[in-house]
């Protein structure tokens, strides 16, 4: 099947649980930001993983290969401020923008475009960002499992256990 309708099908179905995860929700977002509420949270460590699980699953049965991309200290801490930054100003991440406007809320408008325009400037601006951010820090194409020096079904079951730890300490705590 082509991959661009499989990115299409799977990206109708996340976008599809967070509607059904109410993630989407403006008063989620705000929450989330204002650490009062933990669903955004939540959802995400559950789509980790299924996505750490799915994907070495599939790369072991050779149905996909998995490409990693260089670390880049800079290129995280420059992406992240932007990432924080815009989920600050809107109240959507990128993800949910998209879910909100497809329940039509126009608000989400505005974010959608500003990733669009942030989308041609990163494009028109990558030549300089690979010669200056994105080697800040830069470790290469590692994974934590190459770190460790350890087979990945060996650090998925870790990171799970820690993710249900937080669920618990999440739950415990009523956010």
């Amino acid at each position: 099947m082509n991959q661009l309708i499989i990115g299409l099908i799977t990206g109708i179905a996340f976008g599809f649980l967070l509607q059904k995860g109410r993630v989407i929700r403006y008063d989620k977002q705000l929450a989330a930001l204002r650490f009062i509420d933990f669903t955004i949270v939540k959802f995400m460590l559950s789509a980790i993983i299924v996505g750490i699980v799915g994907i070495y699953l599939l790369t072991d049965l050779s149905v996909i290969e998995l490409k990693i991309k260089s670390a880049s200290i800079g290129g995280n801490l420059l992406g992240g401020i932007i990432f924080g930054v815009g989920w600050g100003l809107l109240g959507y991440c990128p993800g949910t923008q998209l879910g909100a406007l497809g329940e039509g809320r126009w608000d989400s408008i505005w974010g959608v475009l500003g990733m669009i325009a942030g989308g041609m400037i990163f494009a028109e601006m990558y030549p300089f960002f690979k010669k200056t951010v994105l080697t800040w820090g830069n470790f290469g194409k590692i994974t934590l499992p190459q770190i460790l020096h350890v087979n990945h079904w060996i650090v998925i079951p870790v990171v799970i256990l820690a993710f249900i730890f937080c669920f618990v300490w999440i739950e415990k705590k009523r956010l």
